[in-house]
């Protein structure tokens, strides 16, 4: 059940896991309104895009990294643990550098999909040029608008960030593969 809510803004459409954030963070939700007690309002804010991009892209984060350590095997892990190693230092020393390859893929995807989400985070964040209007959402807007050498700009920053991150992503783990291998300094 846990790993199925987890999951569902995977397969929820964005603009559905916009309104269930809005529902919960908005003015009559309940934690919109214990945090009206403080006098905070998160939606129409840039917090409120973040919320909605962690949470569209999170399944991707948990899937992934999930996979990842499921791969090691038990017996390294039972083998350490014969020798004394608490489970703290287990799992720091051993669990995530193993897992380390997983998590850093599963990183990528999830910055990924939370560098290109659109529906939620119209929903709960607007679109407020300068404020809350993400990458996205003003490529959509200014080609609503017919404003198509705005809309190529924005294609080419989100292209050149995105391109940007996958490059780095791929030269890191050939380093990392190369020092596995012992070629690497």
């Amino acid at each position: 059940m846990l790993d199925g809510i987890l999951t569902l803004p995977l397969v929820l459409p964005p603009t559905v896991a916009g309104f269930a954030i809005l529902l919960l963070i908005g003015k009559h939700g309940p934690v919109g309104q214990f945090l009206n007690l403080f006098g905070v309002n998160i939606i129409f804010s840039w917090y409120a895009a973040v919320i909605a991009s962690v949470v569209v892209a999170f399944p991707l984060m948990y899937k992934t990294s999930k996979a990842a350590f499921e791969q090691i095997d038990p017996n390294i892990l039972n083998a350490a643990r014969t020798l004394g190693v608490s489970e703290w230092k287990l799992f720091r020393r051993i669990t995530v550098p193993m897992a380390w390859p997983g998590i850093a893929a599963a990183t990528t995807l999830s910055f990924a999909r939370s560098l290109g989400e659109f529906g939620a985070t119209l929903m709960v964040a607007g679109s407020i040029p300068g404020k809350t209007q993400t990458i996205p959402v003003a490529i959509y807007f200014a080609t609503s608008a017919g404003d198509m050498t705005t809309a190529l700009i924005w294609v080419l920053i989100i292209f050149a960030i995105s391109l940007t991150v996958m490059v780095s992503t791929n030269y890191w783990d050939s380093y990392q593969q190369k020092i596995k291998l012992g070629t690497g300094k």
